[in-house]
């Protein structure tokens, strides 16, 4: 679950930094397990549960911003001490961390490769080292991507609002630049889309390599893919057909509310979101299509468990549970977070759901679809210090202080000096 803000947490359990220290033993006997998170997964139900059953078990959360999340992670590895006894790991920064595989429990230990058939076999894949032999972390949500559209405002641009004949006006993201020509020429006081970043990461992450190949070379400046993305994404900005808004803050909220833009890339997790920022109002106002090209991924997470925890036998037992397949479509029905296990996003309570706020779309049977066509890009060590630098590069680009060819020339350099 990347991306997302921090969620309220359930009055029954401890809200702490994670700059604490890991598990321990209290005095009654009881086994203190932390769970370090950046963002609500849907767990506060569950970990309830848990406790309840597992009356030697005591289980807090640990939940901040997903930025300050990674920071603290990595400088606790590294100092040997204050890591929650179970983390976090979003498929963005998931490479960064196997680099430091000697950090985590190898949960193979614990009979994990027992379990590889429950997930994709990517998003095993991603959670593993040392072909398969080193298991780094358990599967959670995944993020296969939609796209989500205001009916209003797509109405009021004389453009069809219906979600299959809005899906036949892009078939490729050049087809969904050209509706937005269109929707700017008959609403120019209207946004088509929030950020040109998050068109960019979308079509991005519908390849296989980005910045990186499969052996962790650098190839950002010579892949014909990220250039294209980059261009498609910086067009739109040139053009003010953007909102130039930071994605998830407070601004994004505020431009929801005001139905300040027509589209936006959402992959799964992302509708509660919305739903937040754009509030009662405008309920049946938003709903849901299949994204320009086809599939995708943005966000999921593992959980992993530092050699720090005192309890790693404990900690691994509850992360299979937290993540086995009646967890995960569980959570599913209560938040929207896509379950990465096929058996489950298959199911046929699953995709028989819709979402009533965006306009009954079928939500289970769209973000299914395209998690069966998901071809996930490959994250190089160091991907999550160059994503940022071209997202930046958008950026200044949206706001009209530079050229698309100069922030471009610019990004590349930068990322080069990110990668030595």
């Amino acid at each position: 679950m990347s991306r997302r803000l921090v969620g309220s947490v359930a009055a029954t359990l401890v809200m702490v930094l994670a700059a604490g220290c890991g598990g321990s033993s209290e005095a009654n006997g009881k086994i203190e397990l932390s769970l370090g998170l950046f963002s609500d997964f849907g767990y506060d139900k569950l970990i309830e549960e848990y406790m309840a059953s597992h009356s030697n078990i005591k289980i807090e959360q640990r939940k901040v911003k997903m930025e300050q999340h990674n920071t603290q992670l990595a400088t606790q590895l590294a100092g040997g001490r204050g890591a929650a006894d179970i983390v976090a790991l979003e498929e963005g920064v998931v490479s960064q961390f196997r680099a430091s595989k000697d950090k985590f429990v190898n949960l193979a230990e614990y009979g994990a490769k027992d379990l590889k058939a429950q997930w994709a076999d990517w998003k095993w894949n991603q959670g593993t080292a040392d072909g398969g032999e080193f298991v780094l972390g358990l599967g959670t949500d995944m993020g296969s991507l939609g796209l989500c559209y205001r009916r209003d405002l797509f109405e009021a641009a004389g453009l069809p609002t219906d979600r299959k004949e809005v899906a036949k006006l892009w078939p490729t993201w050049a087809d969904y630049a050209k509706v937005a020509d269109e929707f700017t020429a008959k609403t120019p006081n209207v946004k088509f889309v929030d950020t040109g970043r998050n068109v960019y990461k979308a079509i991005l992450d519908q390849t296989e390599e980005g910045y990186f190949a499969k052996d962790d070379s650098y190839i950002a400046e010579k892949n014909d893919k990220v250039k294209t993305a980059f261009d498609t994404a910086a067009a739109l900005g040139t053009k003010k057909q953007t909102g130039a808004l930071e994605p998830f803050s407070q601004e994004w909220n505020v431009a929801l509310k005001q139905g300040s833009f027509a589209t936006t890339t959402c992959p799964a997790w992302a509708l509660a979101l919305i739903k937040a920022g754009a509030g009662d109002a405008a309920a049946g106002k938003w709903d849901v299509t299949t994204a320009p090209g086809g599939g995708g991924n943005w966000g999921g997470s593992f959980l992993a468990i530092p050699k720090q925890s005192k309890h790693p036998k404990e900690a691994y037992e509850l992360a299979k549970w937290l993540t086995a397949p009646e967890q995960q479509k569980r959570i599913f029905k209560e938040t929207g977070n896509l379950p990465s296990q096929p058996k489950v996003y298959q199911d046929a309570e699953v995709q028989a759901t819709v979402n009533e706020y965006f306009n009954k779309a079928p939500v289970g049977q769209i973000f299914a679809s395209s998690a069966e066509s998901l071809k996930p890009t490959y994250r190089g060590t160091k991907d999550s210090k160059v994503g940022p630098v071209f997202g930046t590069a958008l950026t200044r680009v949206e706001q009209g202080k530079q050229s698309a060819a100069d922030a471009w020339t610019q990004a590349l350099k930068e990322a080069q000096d990110a990668v030595k």
